[in-house]
C-alpha cells in the first residue's frame, strides 16, 4: 500500500480559501505572514475576502493556490509522509515542497516569478486554451498538427484524463481547431476563459524567463519521487527534477500517464492536498477503483 498526495494547478481557487487554515493553525498564520513578505503585497487579503475577479490575477492566482496546498501539507499529521507526489502544472511546485526538493520559501519566489513571466508571455501573443471532450488522443494530436502545419501554432497541452485533452496555442489557431475537433466528432471543443496558451511552444519567453531563476534555486534531494508532468515518470535526481520543471512550461501536462504510472508503481491511496476537489474526479475517471480523499 503506497500513499499519493497530489496537487492541484490553477482554476482551483476560491474566495475565503485558506482562511481556516490561517484560523486554528500558528503554523499556517506563520506561513501566511512569511508569504507576505516574500511577495511583497497581502496575498492573504485577497485569498480570504477578494472577489472571485481578483483571485483571477495571475499574480495572486497561482501564490494563492500555492500557499493553500503547501501550508495544508504543512499543517497535516504529521505521521502522513507520502511515498510519491505529484501536481498538475503549477501544482508540481506545491509537490516538490511536500517531498523536500524546495524549501518553502524558494518555492514561493519561483511560484510568483512563473506567474509574471507568464503573464508577460501571454501578452505577446493572443493565445488561449480550450478544452476537447470525447475524442481520441491520436485524432486530437492530428488536427493540432494539421493545423500548426497551416501556420497557427496548435498543441496538445494537459491530457487530462481518458476523454478530456486540453489544447493550447494562438486564438486563431485554437478557433479553427476547435471547428475541426467538432466535426470529426468531439462532443464538445470549448474555449476556456483563460489567459493565454499555456504549455505550448507560445511560452517560450516565460521559459527562458524562468529558466534562469530555477538554474541559480537550491534543489535538494527528496525524501520520495516526484512524477513530472513532463516525463510521467518517477524523479528523485535533482538534477533532473530542475531540467523537467523547466522544460514544463512549454511541454504537455501528461496527468494521465502519470496517474497511470503511480498506480502502476504501488499507489492505492491518492490524498488531494490544496483547494478542491479537481484531481480526485480525474484520477477516478484513470481508474476508478481508486481511493480518493481530501487532506
Amino acid at each position: 500500500m503506497k500513499k499519493a498526495f497530489v496537487f492541484p494547478g490553477q482554476g482551483s481557487q476560491f474566495s475565503g480559501m485558506g482562511k481556516d487554515l490561517y484560523d486554528n493553525s500558528e503554523l499556517a498564520k506563520k506561513m501566511f505572514h512569511q508569504a507576505n513578505e516574500i511577495l511583497g503585497f497581502n496575498i492573504t487579503d485577497t485569498m480570504f475576502s477578494g472577489t472571485d475577479e481578483e483571485l483571477k490575477q495571475t499574480k495572486v492566482t497561482q501564490p494563492a493556490i500555492f500557499l493553500h496546498s503547501v501550508i495544508l501539507s504543512a499543517t497535516m499529521d504529521s505521521s502522513l509522509v507520502p511515498d510519491m507526489v505529484a501536481g498538475h502544472s503549477l501544482g508540481e511546485f506545491s509537490a516538490l515542497v511536500a517531498n523536500k526538493t524546495l524549501s518553502f520559501e524558494s518555492a514561493l519566489t519561483l511560484v510568483s516569478k512563473r506567474a509574471l513571466a507568464m503573464q508577460k508571455a501571454c501578452e505577446i501573443n493572443p493565445s488561449t486554451m480550450a478544452a476537447v471532450l470525447n475524442l481520441s488522443d491520436d485524432v486530437i494530436e492530428s488536427i493540432c498538427k494539421e493545423v500548426t502545419e497551416s501556420g497557427h501554432v496548435v498543441v496538445a497541452a494537459n491530457y487530462n484524463c481518458p476523454g478530456q485533452l486540453v489544447i493550447s496555442g494562438s486564438t486563431e489557431g485554437i478557433n479553427i481547431a476547435c471547428e475541426k475537433m467538432k466535426a470529426a466528432g468531439a462532443k464538445r471543443a470549448l474555449v476556456l476563459p483563460v489567459g493565454g496558451a499555456f504549455h505550448s511552444p507560445l511560452m517560450e519567453p516565460a521559459r527562458i524567463e524562468l529558466e534562469s531563476a530555477i538554474n541559480s534555486t537550491t534543489f535538494n534531494q527528496p525524501i520520495c519521487p516526484v512524477y513530472q508532468n513532463v516525463t510521467a515518470n518517477a524523479v528523485s535526481n535533482p538534477t533532473e527534477i530542475k531540467k523537467n520543471l523547466i522544460l514544463q512550461l512549454t511541454a504537455p501536462v501528461k496527468w494521465t500517464q502519470t496517474v497511470v504510472q503511480m498506480i502502476e508503481d504501488g499507489a492505492t491511496h491518492f490524498t488531494e492536498v490544496g483547494p478542491g476537489k479537481v484531481l480526485q474526479g480525474l484520477i477516478k475517471k484513470v481508474n476508478q477503483s481508486m481511493e480518493t480523499i481530501s487532506a
